[in-house]
């Protein structure tokens, strides 16, 4: 008979706690160079993030400034150095590239923040800024948008958990990554913005921990924000 708490653990455990073995030593030269291309990067990318959050809804600008924000954050990634997939342990003790490990986290994740979405619904001053930015949505095009947000959950993870992670140092780069990835969208005026960086911040961080990649990230990321773009707007309606 199945167990399911003992499912839970060893799920958890396999996507979260223990690592895949893998060895991306890189020389203290590609080390250096690879911290100087993150800063840069970070700086530039926080600047044009924070520009383009502020853009009304409906207005063209948004989709150029934030397809913009997206190469900013790839070719940061890809110059830095280079980038690993990543591998996900298997129920048969195996491994192979972390897809329905990611899923299924992307999809938990999601469940919790629609589950605080209707909370925040019946809450004006929490709800409303976060109505505010999904417009981009309901004022222009949503297929726009939800390619344009597929697009930057790529590049978010392939710099934050990619280039920034290498970056940063094998001892405390899933806070210091996670932490870094809200700040960039405090420049957005909207607190709940900010904690949902900081949780998927720190989620997709242990996912590259685990596995040593950025495609566990992608995954999550992907299927947490584009299930947030076409399902919260649904939850936020039935507060008003």
């Amino acid at each position: 008979m199945i167990d399911p708490v003992a499912e839970v653990r060893s799920f958890v455990r396999a996507a979260l706690v223990t690592p895949v073995p893998r060895d991306h030593t890189e020389s203290d030269a590609a080390f250096r160079r690879r911290r100087v291309v993150a800063v840069v990067t970070l700086v530039v990318g926080s600047v044009v993030l924070t520009l383009a959050l502020r853009i009304p809804p409906g207005d063209p600008l948004f989709y150029a400034a934030t397809v913009g924000l997206a190469a900013i954050w790839t070719i940061g990634a890809f110059v830095s150095g280079p980038l690993h997939l990543g591998r996900a342990r298997t129920r048969s003790g195996g491994d192979a590239r972390p897809l329905v490990q990611s899923l299924a986290l992307g999809a938990i994740l999601l469940a919790v923040f629609l589950l605080g979405g209707f909370v925040i619904a019946h809450v004006p001053p929490l709800r409303d800024p976060v109505t505010h930015l999904l417009d981009h949505a309901r004022l222009g095009s949503l297929t726009l948008v939800a390619a344009i947000t597929a697009v930057n959950g790529i590049a978010e993870e392939l710099y934050f958990r990619g280039a920034l992670y290498s970056a940063v140092g094998r001892r405390h780069a899933v806070l210091v990554t996670a932490v870094v990835y809200a700040l960039t969208t405090v420049g957005s005026g909207i607190p709940l913005l900010v904690l949902a960086a900081a949780l998927l911040g720190v989620l997709t961080g242990l996912q590259r921990r685990v596995t040593g990649g950025i495609l566990g990230p992608m995954v999550t990321h992907l299927t947490w924000s584009l299930g947030m773009l076409l399902l919260l707007p649904l939850v936020l309606s039935s507060g008003s």
